[in-house]
């Protein structure tokens, strides 16, 4: 067979294998569900989630979630409730706690995929779920023990419930898509609060003003039986957690945890008003430069109702948390559903191989160069903690790293190479190959610097079992892997304490008249037993010498 024979029928099996729902399955499997259980929770979401659900089930408290021993005000109960029903099947461990999110994800593949389907076509609908699927973000919070799978499940539902309610002639059918989205507005208001709500009327409002239909909007918006769905759902628990809890609930989290993240920056997460400009392309990843490709046609899209439904769904969320004190990469997941769709819709019209394959061949090739940029960082470093996390670092980016890096940056630049398939085929294999190189190289040595020493540090003090206080760090995956509530209180003599290393000096300041024994060292972080200058107590010693 000649070169072109073989060039065509390559590009043939590449035509079957992105048109097969076999595919989809297989990228689902890798990318929701490929090494759930296996790496260690990261801090801060993953911890302080999993540790108001470990002490959810220990106390039987299954309304105010706590953490640490505090009310925890950052979340309603869903997700806890799900992660707690998980672990209650499957055993208390990352693979149960992470079980939810990952199944919530599929379920909103699943969901996009039968809206594209009847709003367009199948083909359409295998290229959006899996475009959806393979993004750099909608991966990273399907393997994530974190409530936005979740919510973002509930958002797509909505939406598409909104959308089919305008389209659907027969006034009966109209009423029952209503209600079907008043109960996913009322789950997503259990999962996050007011988000759930708030995006869908402000988008169902403006595309039904864009169709001149305000009087049909503003039926469904105050349709009697809808909010009767609404509050059955959602009101029950809101009215428990103030029972359970008074006010602190409400004042922390729709003040604190809502108004007050979008008023001002919450955690050090600041940003300014370009930043999801800056994110977006990173959030698609791979697909970055397949969405730009969607730009100069913009003007002509408000002319087709779905895309024009779809691009006010985009836009709102973005220009919403453009001004939004707070900025995480994650919201902006919240109007990304409507891009996969339209990247599907108009995926013949990029033709561009440059304009699709450069932004994952600049990502790669930055991986590639992340062992050579973090012993650039170690020798800026001033923190003990930063300093021993990027010496670990330097390690684990070994050669069987880089050789995998190289290996996938090579391959892109094949697929550049290689003129005959549509680019946005291509994209699907480079998206396949971004999600093995993510998850079976890079971010399980990610997490064993940075969580791996917390863990063990975490297990070590359970097995100790001695009274354990935490000083000035905030890591609550530790408590999790502890089995334990670990206050944040002074420490005495005879307590383990657990702090990041750049605190070792603060603490001996503070407590001098405490002598600290170090029983664990690894990375950021560190496990000491305290006891009174000159002697070790019975019950330290034998600590002591179980550590050895």
């Amino acid at each position: 067979m000649t070169l072109a024979g073989l060039n065509t029928g390559a590009t043939r099996a590449l035509a079957r294998l992105t048109a097969s729902p076999w595919l989809l399955a297989v990228v689902i499997l890798l990318g929701f569900f490929w090494q759930l259980g296996t790496m260690p929770l990261y801090d801060l979401d993953e911890g302080a989630f999993t540790e108001a659900t470990r002490e959810m089930i220990a106390s039987g408290n299954f309304i105010t979630p706590h953490k640490d021993g505090e009310p925890r005000y950052d979340k309603p109960v869903l997700i806890y409730w799900l992660q707690a029903a998980s672990a209650q099947l499957l055993g208390f461990d990352e693979l149960a706690l992470r079980l939810p999110s990952a199944l919530a994800a599929t379920l909103w593949v699943l969901a996009l995929w039968g809206f594209v389907r009847a709003q367009l076509d199948r083909e359409s609908a295998l290229v959006a779920a899996l475009v959806m699927v393979l993004s750099l973000q909608v991966s990273l919070i399907a393997k994530a023990a974190v409530a936005d799978a979740v919510l973002n499940l509930f958002i797509a539902l909505t939406f598409f419930e909104i959308y089919r309610y305008w389209r659907e002639p027969d006034p009966e059918h109209g009423q029952r898509l209503v209600l079907r989205a008043y109960l996913w507005m009322a789950l997503g208001f259990l999962t996050k609060g007011p988000v759930a709500i708030f995006f869908p009327v402000i988008v169902s409002l403006l595309f039904f003003w864009s169709e001149r239909a305000l009087a049909r909007w503003a039926g469904a918006l105050f349709a009697p039986r809808g909010w009767l769905v609404f509050l059955v759902v959602a009101l029950p628990w809101y009215v428990a957690v103030y029972l359970d809890d008074g006010a602190g609930f409400f004042r922390g989290f729709f003040m604190e945890h809502n108004v007050g993240r979008f008023g001002e920056p919450m955690h050090g997460h600041s940003g300014f008003p370009g930043y999801y400009l800056v994110m977006l392309p990173i959030i698609l990843l791979p697909f970055s430069g397949w969405l730009l490709r969607l730009l100069p046609d913009l003007r002509a899209a408000w002319s087709d109702p779905l895309e024009r439904f779809l691009w006010i769904w985009f836009a709102t969320v973005l220009v919403f948390f453009s001004f939004s004190g707070t900025q995480l990469p994650h919201y902006l997941l919240y109007g990304a559903t409507p891009l996969f769709i339209l990247m599907a819709k108009h995926r013949d019209r990029l033709t561009s191989r440059w304009l699709a394959l450069t932004p994952p061949i600049l990502f790669l090739a930055l991986l590639v160069a992340l062992p050579s940029l973090v012993g650039v960082a170690e020798s800026w470093a001033e923190r003990a903690h930063q300093v021993a996390m990027l010496q670990e670092a330097r390690a684990l980016l070994d050669a069987e790293y880089l050789s995998a890096m190289i290996l996938g940056l090579l391959a892109t630049i094949g697929l550049l190479l290689w003129s005959r398939p549509p680019p946005w085929q291509r994209l699907v294999l480079v998206g396949v190959l971004q999600t093995i190189l993510l998850y079976g190289v890079l971010v399980p040595r990610v997490l064993e610097v940075m969580q791996a020493p917390v863990k063990e540090a975490g297990l070590l003090a359970k097995q100790l079992g001695l009274h354990t206080v935490v000083y000035r760090t905030n890591m609550p995956s530790f408590s999790v892997y502890r089995d334990a509530i670990t206050p944040s209180q002074p420490p005495h003599p005879g307590d383990l304490v657990f702090l990041r290393v750049d605190k070792l000096e603060q603490l001996e300041r503070d407590f001098p008249r405490l002598e600290s024994h170090l029983i664990y060292r690894r990375g950021p972080v560190a496990l000491l037993y305290m006891d009174q200058p000159g002697r070790v107590d019975t019950e330290g010693s034998r600590a002591l010498m179980r550590t050895d």
